[in-house]
Formats: C-alpha cells, sequence, structure tokens
C-alpha cells in the first residue's frame, strides 16, 4: 500500500478507529479497517473489521488496561497488518474548538495547550480526545496529526444566536453559544444533494439522536441553530446529561444542598438526563424494552423536549422543508422517530409506517408536506477527508461524499 490514514475517537472507555488506505481505490482511496477498542479500565477488548465488514480481530488486552495501554495496543495491531512504515497522518474527533479555533487545524503543542484550557467545558470527552493526540505527538512526532472540531461547522451564526445574555466582559472572556455534534452535521449536509437533491438547499433540521443529543438547524446547507450552547450540557434531554435546565437550579444545588462543584458537575454529566429520570439505565433501547414507570416517563421526556426543540428550530428558520434523523437512536428506533413524528403533526409531519419500520432512507409519507429521512451518519469520513487535504493528500471533497 502506498500509505495509510488513521483516524480516532478516543473517550472515556472506548476508542474508535478507522483506517483509510491511500491510493486504493478509483477515487485515490478506500476503508481498509475499523473497529474499537471497548471496556477500557475494566476488562479492554479489541474488535476490528476489514473494509467489507469481514471480521479480523476480536482479542482481549490486558485486565484494566487504561487509554495509553488501549492506544499502544491498536499501534502494535496495526503495525502487524499495514506494516512499520505507511502512516501518512492521524485525524482526531476533538469535541471543543472555542473561539480561537472554527476550522481544522495542524496539531503542534501550542495548539494542544489551547485545546486542554477547554476541557471543563467538555469534560466527558476533551481530555480523552486530547490524551491520545499527546501521546501520538510524544512517541510518533514525525508523523502529523490533525483535530477537527465539533463546534467548527457551527461557527458563522449570527451575533444572536451566539449570544449568551450575560454582561460584555463575561463573554468578552469566551462565553457564548457554540453548537456541537457538528462533524455529524458536516457530513449529512453534504450528503443531502446526493440524497434529497430537492430539499438539501432549504430549511433542514437534522436531529442526531444518540446517547450525546442534538438539533441542528440548516438553511443552504449551512448551520444556523443549533440545541447545543455554550457546553454539550444544553438542549436536548440525552443519556445522562439532563439537556436544559433554569439556571437557578443549579444555583440550588450549590446553595441549599451544598453541593460541591465535583459532585455538580458528575450529577450533570452522568447522572442524568435519561438514567436520571428512569432510575436504571440511559440506554434508549433498555427504556423501550421495560415496561417500568420511569422507563416509560424517560421515554416521554426526551419525545417532548424534542418535539419542542423541532418547533423552536423551525421557528427560526422561518419553516421546515424536511426533517432528517441520524446517529443510533435517529437511524434506528424506528418507534421514537414515529413518537416524534405524531408529536409534530402540527408541522405537516407524516410518516410511511412500512419505510419507517424498515428504516429506509426517505421514511415521510407521499401526503407529508415536510419531508423525512433516516440518514446514517460517517463522521469518520469527514475527519478523514479534513485531514487528507489538510495535509495535501489529495483533494478536498464534499464532506457527505461516498
Amino acid at each position: 500500500m502506498s500509505g495509510y490514514v488513521l483516524i480516532l475517537n478516543a473517550g472515556s472507555s472506548s476508542l474508535k478507529f478507522r483506517v483509510y488506505e491511500l491510493g486504493g481505490a478509483a477515487d485515490g482511496w478506500s476503508v481498509a479497517a475499523g473497529g474499537q477498542i471497548e471496556g477500557i479500565g475494566t476488562s479492554p477488548r479489541l474488535h476490528a473489521k476489514d473494509g467489507a465488514g469481514k471480521a479480523i480481530a476480536d482479542e482481549a488486552l490486558a485486565e484494566k488496561a487504561g487509554a495509553s495501554a488501549a492506544l499502544d495496543a491498536l499501534a502494535k495491531w496495526l503495525r502487524s497488518r499495514f506494516g512499520e512504515a505507511g502512516l501518512a497522518g492521524v485525524g482526531h474527533r476533538v469535541v471543543h474548538g472555542g473561539a480561537a479555533y472554527a476550522a481544522p487545524v495542524i496539531v503542534t503543542p501550542r495548539v494542544l495547550d489551547d485545546l486542554r484550557a477547554l476541557e471543563p467545558l467538555a469534560p466527558l470527552h476533551q481530555p480523552y480526545n486530547l490524551a491520545g493526540i499527546a501521546q501520538l505527538l510524544e512517541r510518533m512526532p514525525s508523523v502529523p496529526q490533525v483535530a477537527c472540531f465539533d463546534t467548527g461547522f457551527h461557527r458563522g451564526w449570527s451575533s444572536v444566536a451566539e449570544l449568551v445574555p450575560l454582561p460584555a466582559e463575561i463573554r468578552r472572556a469566551g462565553v457564548q453559544r457554540y453548537g456541537f455534534h457538528g462533524i455529524s452535521y458536516e457530513y449529512i449536509a453534504g450528503a443531502l444533494p446526493r440524497v434529497a437533491p430537492e430539499i438539501a438547499s432549504g430549511r433542514v433540521v437534522v436531529a442526531h439522536l444518540g446517547s450525546g443529543a442534538s438539533l441542528c438547524a440548516l438553511k443552504n446547507g449551512k448551520s444556523v441553530d443549533c440545541t447545543f450552547g455554550f457546553t454539550a450540557l444544553d438542549g436536548l434531554c440525552m443519556g445522562t446529561r439532563p439537556g436544559s435546565l433554569d439556571p437557578g437550579v443549579v444555583l440550588h444545588l450549590f446553595q441549599a444542598l451544598e453541593l460541591s462543584a465535583k459532585e455538580v458537575e458528575t450529577m450533570l454529566y452522568k447522572k442524568s438526563g435519561l438514567l436520571g429520570i428512569s432510575g436504571f439505565s440511559n440506554d434508549m433501547r433498555e427504556l423501550l424494552e421495560s415496561n417500568d414507570d420511569g422507563a416509560r416517563l424517560a421515554i416521554d421526556y426526551f419525545v417532548y423536549r424534542v418535539a419542542k426543540e423541532l418547533g423552536a428550530l423551525t421557528a427560526a428558520l422561518g419553516g421546515l422543508d424536511a426533517l432528517v434523523f441520524t446517529a443510533g437512536i435517529g437511524e434506528r428506533s424506528a418507534e421514537i422517530r414515529r413518537r416524534i413524528a405524531a408529536a409534530s403533526a402540527w408541522l405537516g409531519i407524516a410518516l410511511n409506517e412500512a419505510a419507517n419500520g424498515a428504516n429506509a432512507e426517505r421514511i415521510s409519507a407521499p401526503a407529508s408536506r415536510v419531508a423525512v429521512f433516516a440518514v446514517p451518519t460517517n463522521e469518520e469520513l469527514v475527519i478523514a477527508q479534513h485531514t487528507r487535504a489538510l495535509l495535501g493528500l489529495a483533494p478536498a471533497r464534499a464532506a457527505g461524499g461516498k
């Protein structure tokens, strides 16, 4: 092979990866492998498939191996499969780019320091995103690395959409609405001209529904608003995050309940949302299968919040031409899509029940005034395209391309 690009998405307990081979297909590259190491810190295991989807690895790593050991194990596996040479670059998902980084960037020690300062704004993701970058900078300093930001796609919002209504001196310190899940939304915006060219330049709301959940309003393929704001706690109810809260609730946690800052952070990031409401699970599949009252309440609240925010973003767009579901719940849960559509019928949304049940790409009924789609996202492809372009490995392509 003439070389490969490695794409990493590092989390607290998992390390997702994809390998793109350069010169491996008619368009100049192809997927050579992909997979993840899951169970980091407890019982880590490496799973991988080749570009055709055939399993090529399923092996246990050292018990309780941490993130650093997991990355070392992945590097060893990659060398055994692809050889010592040929790694042309590494692309990373980084959740927060802050005010300074609106576009993908080649990582330097200075860039890494800047991004570390944002860790308190994304404690579930940013430290783990950056730890892998730092480890590779130390051990493979000659291999260029590219950081792609979940906030980047949302830069360019109007001043009103970005505004956090606090005093000017606070806003000048970087307190503004950023939006997240931007890499996923960039993929969908790039895919719509292929999937549904008739609405690609129209007024579209994309629903990225997974353990983390948000909605994004697109006009002419550009983000104009998002349910996320300053941090990834805002907006919709999520797996373990509450979404929008009255700020007075947080004051109450500090002042009346006398919780510490760490206790409040842990509650907001790890103990709330679907888990907090149900009392037993943050997994939508488990909740849908349960007859527990808490599970039903968690699902009802999730659907209520999505429908409510869909109405708000429709107002921001001045109307709605299409709704696109994506990410784990959005792509695979016909029941949640059905419930959201039913709660949003006043917008003119009507589903084709057979198409929805079959997880088809277009799932709206012929009479629906709003077109509805379920489109799988591909964040790794977007990161790979930016990495390839920024490192001069090949011309840039539309984010939603194959």
